[in-house]
């Protein structure tokens, strides 16, 4: 097992042998023993010629060749090893009981408590991990039990207000505060020399404290609850499933300069086109930067203001400073300066990206040419439908703008409809003349 190069299997190999011995068997340094003959098997050796006591051998169906197997010496220290059960948050050892002590009805069960397994684990040698198939750089089997916990910052728990006055703290702080008092009481019951039941109790209440902060829904371990009898929100439950950090804010973002609304066919539209309702065009806006070239162009659409379309909605000059369009009178028109930004509506001939959720294959998001129309539906050419699998049953679709030059590029170069025609994937093209009804 020692010679599996894939430290998994080496970690499972080592396991399947182990497991079923229950005592670390004895025996003389295998280096100093003269009848070695193979590094970890029993050997077999001529009949009358080893070296170990008579009892140490086990006579096999080989004597017909004159052979005697010799059970190998593996080094131990003859300790019996237990059977570890876990029991709400404690582990119990279980040790075989001997023949006399089944008579004695002595109770094998003892606790496994915390510091044994770490003082354990920490004197496992180098060699032994390695074996193991752990790490020694990155994986210590130690590390494994808490003995510093870390404390997330305030953004992970924010306070909150409450009316005017009073703050309205997270479960995570009022948990760290329940943690905190715990300790404070085992350090003082343990330097008073309180009784060694007294400090156990604490010591288990601590450890409760400390479990249900990081995961509240243990099977058979009672909640942790608020004082509204609200059982308490954990790390865990914060990152799990479909509405947690990972699957819910991570990957399921809400983004700024998007839009979404019902689609509907229109023959009438070229492939790489999609019709824009006026009211979202007037909205949504993109970064353009003022040029010599642009600069009358983009004096008029700030002219226009925010609430004729087509027009612009910010001026941000070259300092960093924004404004709004919206409170400047038709008196004062901000005069534009070279490089200067100007946050102006999406217009006809835009490119903005098109998707269709479940995003599927690439081709549920492409690049498209904006044209503003009237209503308030995305039009759509017919043919593009089956890409991303839409159709005009109520169907809705999503649009992004991109906000910088570097992005309308790549849109340009990479995503338009007519570049994804012929997929990659299964090397034929993915749109064609379509009829459903």
């Amino acid at each position: 097992a020692r010679k599996i190069r894939d430290p998994k299997r080496r970690l499972r190999a080592v396991w399947e042998i182990c497991k079923s011995k229950m005592i670390c068997e004895k025996g003389e340094d295998p280096e100093n023993d003269p009848d070695k003959t193979s590094d970890y098997e029993d050997d077999y050796v001529p009949n009358g010629q080893s070296s170990k006591p008579a009892p140490q051998r086990t006579t096999t169906p080989a004597e017909d060749l004159g052979l005697v197997k010799v059970k190998r010496p593996h080094g131990g220290c003859g300790v019996r090893q237990p059977t570890i059960r876990k029991d709400g948050l404690k582990l119990y050892m279980n040790y075989k009981a001997r023949d006399s002590e089944e008579q004695s009805g002595q109770d094998t069960r003892q606790v496994l408590t915390p510091a044994n397994v770490y003082s354990i684990f920490k004197k496992i040698s180098s060699e032994d991990l390695t074996d193991l198939g752990l790490n020694e750089e990155y994986a210590r089997p130690d590390w494994m039990i808490i003995t510093v916990l870390p404390v997330p910052p305030p953004p992970v728990r924010p306070s909150i207000q409450m009316d005017g006055t009073s703050r309205g703290e997270d479960d995570l702080t009022h948990k760290l505060a329940d943690i905190l008092k715990a300790n404070q009481n085992l350090r003082r019951y343990e330097s008073d020399g309180s009784p060694a039941h007294v400090v156990s109790e604490f010591e288990a209440l601590l450890q409760f404290h400390c479990a249900t902060y990081m995961d509240n829904e243990m099977a058979g371990q009672p909640q942790a609850l608020q004082k509204s009898g609200r059982p308490l929100k954990s790390i865990r439950a914060r990152l799990k499933g479909k509405e947690g950090r990972l699957r819910g804010n991570l990957m399921g973002k809400r983004v700024d300069f998007s839009a979404r609304t019902v689609i509907t066919g229109d023959p009438n539209i070229s492939v790489d086109e999609v019709g824009v309702p006026k009211s979202i065009a007037s909205n949504l806006t993109f970064p353009e930067i003022v040029t010599p070239f642009n600069v009358d162009l983009l004096q008029e659409l700030v002219r226009n203001g925010p609430s004729v379309h087509p027009g612009a909605k910010y001026v941000i000059r070259d300092t960093g400073e924004r404004i709004d369009l919206k409170h400047t009178s038709g008196t004062h028109v901000v005069r534009l300066q070279n490089g200067w930004k100007v946050e102006r509506h999406i217009n006809n001939g835009d490119v903005i990206i098109f998707n269709r959720q479940p995003s599927l294959h690439k081709m549920s998001m492409m690049g498209h040419r904006v044209r503003v129309m009237p209503f308030s539906t995305f039009r759509l050419n017919l043919s593009v439908t089956t890409p991303y699998n839409a159709d005009f049953d109520g169907d809705e679709m999503n649009m992004h703008i991109p906000q910088s030059v570097e992005t309308k590029a790549e849109i340009k170069e990479i995503c338009m409809v007519p570049k994804q025609i012929v997929s990659p994937q299964s090397n034929k093209p993915v749109m064609g003349i379509v009829q459903d009804t």
